[in-house]
């Protein structure tokens, strides 16, 4: 969507309400995060606008505590994410083999959409996000590389949005590491909204080690 009415953001700031809550319901660990203790790597192209690191996420003692660790953008929110086996939401956190660990709130920023944490068993990267994305994405593009000097995959698609019939876009990067696959998925409400809080993603990207 290129353009954006008082009303419709008021519309998905309401999704955004709901979607929280929903997972709020499955459970969610502690929401401080560990102070930023390592420089970031290279920083993207100058065409991509360049994110603040303003904390790490991912090391013991964090807000998360994950096989990876990267760097947080100024304000925005982590929250551990535990899903119980036998509760009924706990679809919602599951795509294909990945499991949804920690969600991290754009909100508190000014925008609205998460950057999510999933973990799963194995070390095929392109038949986790495969599933991961599922039959309803559109024009997927794989890209394959190095992140925090494991092997990773990216993949960048196209899914019809639940709010309206708007072609959105998403992406999502995996990553190899001792523990098991590592995914990060950048989930915005809009068009706009992805543009304004990809530099959030790329600074996890660039900034991602594995968890001493």
């Amino acid at each position: 969507m290129s353009t954006r009415t008082h009303g419709g953001r008021a519309w998905r700031a309401a999704a955004v309400a709901l979607i929280a809550s929903t997972l709020a319901l499955i459970g969610c660990g502690r929401t401080d995060a560990a102070p930023e203790s390592t420089p970031d790597a290279a920083a993207p192209p100058a065409t991509t606008p360049v994110a603040v690191a303003a904390a790490r996420i991912g090391a013991p003692g964090s807000a998360c505590e994950l096989p990876v660790t990267f760097a947080l953008a100024e304000s925005w929110k982590p929250e551990a994410v535990t899903v119980a086996p036998d509760n009924p939401l706990a679809e919602l956190a599951r795509r294909g083999p990945l499991t949804m660990v920690c969600e991290i709130d754009a909100k508190p920023a000014g925008n609205l959409g998460f950057l999510r944490v999933w973990t799963g068993a194995g070390d095929e990267l392109r038949p986790s996000l495969q599933a991961f994305i599922g039959t309803d994405a559109h024009e997927p593009t794989y890209t394959e590389s190095r992140i925090g000097d494991r092997p990773a995959l990216e993949v960048v698609y196209q899914e019809k949005s639940q709010l309206d019939d708007a072609m959105e876009q998403e992406r999502v990067f995996a990553v190899q590491t001792p523990r098991g696959i590592v995914a990060v998925s950048l989930e915005s409400f809009d068009s706009e909204e992805h543009t304004e809080i990809l530099p959030a993603y790329e600074l996890a990207k660039r900034s991602l080690t594995m968890t001493r």
